[in-house]
């Protein structure tokens, strides 16, 4: 388990290093001076060159890159261009309003998802399945951004039962703190279902006609048996390892979510900030959502013995 663990972190380490270059080339050919943004159209050039050696952006973009590297291998990650403010904190906060969304998402759709696809395995093109499968085909068919949409004009100004726009934090205001997060836990929660279902159908499909399976139905075992003591546990596996690609793109990618329901979460900051052209932000949040992805999955990695104890003889 040991060697296990060692080789996923040594792969863990050049993608985080290849994941920081990236970021940081691809940064600076976002068009637009960050310095001509803050002075405005009017600066003359003795100030745009004051404020560029301020930015640090007069230097060479190896130094620059060398000189972020190491602040940010000591936690440090620069200060907003815009507000001044410290870019960890930022992306902290932010990041905490993100996963409130996220994981209580993904939680409850690996609840219905997992035993909804093995109920659509188990009842192979009957009408269990085709409904199953052509909910989960159309409810992954419809974009997130739609689909929040609906669920506002539904929920919030139909029924009226949700409020429309804004955020309270459940820390501050635990009652209405969770009306706000509904809407956006209920459009993720959608939206990922029918992934997760497709692929705990598949998977069980395939456990299903394995050899040892049809031993057990053999010796008399129920179907209930066999689903639950003999399939569940191997046709698991990758549907765990979905779960973490899930959980990682989500925590990364919820911008478009938080956008339509004014949550002021991490993807919410990415976007203001590239607008902003706010430099150390930008890469601040590409290179957070980058460990928490590169974690999230070197976890389910170290998880995934659990379902299949033969990776560990690999």
């Amino acid at each position: 388990m040991f060697r296990f663990a060692l080789s996923r972190l040594a792969m863990a380490l050049p993608t985080l290093l290849i994941v920081a270059v990236a970021v940081f080339v691809l940064i600076r050919l976002i068009p637009g001076d960050p310095a001509q943004l803050l002075l405005g159209d009017l600066a003359d050039g003795v100030r745009l060159a004051e404020m560029r050696a301020r930015l640090g952006l007069d230097k060479s973009l190896w130094l620059q890159f060398g000189i972020w590297g190491g602040h940010a291998l000591q936690g440090d990650l620069g200060l907003s261009i815009t507000t001044g403010q410290p870019v960890k904190q930022l992306v902290w906060t932010r990041f905490l309003v993100s996963a409130q969304i996220v994981l209580v998402a993904v939680f409850l759709a690996t609840l219905v998802a997992v035993p909804a696809g093995m109920v659509a395995a188990w009842k192979q093109n009957r009408t269990p399945d085709l409904l199953l499968v052509g909910t989960a085909t159309l409810l992954v068919s419809i974009p997130t951004f739609w689909l929040g949409l609906l669920l506002l004009l539904f929920f919030g100004l139909k029924l009226e039962w949700l409020p429309v726009v804004g955020y309270v934090s459940v820390w501050s205001d635990w009652k209405n703190g969770l009306l706000y997060l509904v809407m956006p836990i209920l459009t993720l929660f959608l939206h990922e279902i029918g992934v997760l279902i497709r692929m705990a159908r598949a998977s069980t499909l395939e456990v299903l006609r394995l050899d040892y399976i049809t031993h057990a139905r053999a010796k008399g075992l129920s179907e209930s048996a066999v689903l639950l003591h003999h399939a569940f546990k191997n046709s698991f596996g990758p549907t765990w390892t979905l779960i973490g690609l899930v959980l990682g793109n989500l925590l990364g990618g919820v911008a478009v979510v938080e956008t339509v329901f004014t949550i002021p979460g991490l993807g919410r900051l990415l976007v203001d900030a590239i607008f902003a052209r706010d430099y150390p932000v930008i890469q601040g949040c590409l290179l957070f959502v980058a460990v928490i992805y590169v974690v999230t999955n070197l976890l389910i990695d170290l998880c995934y013995p659990l379902f299949d104890p033969r990776v560990l003889a690999e």
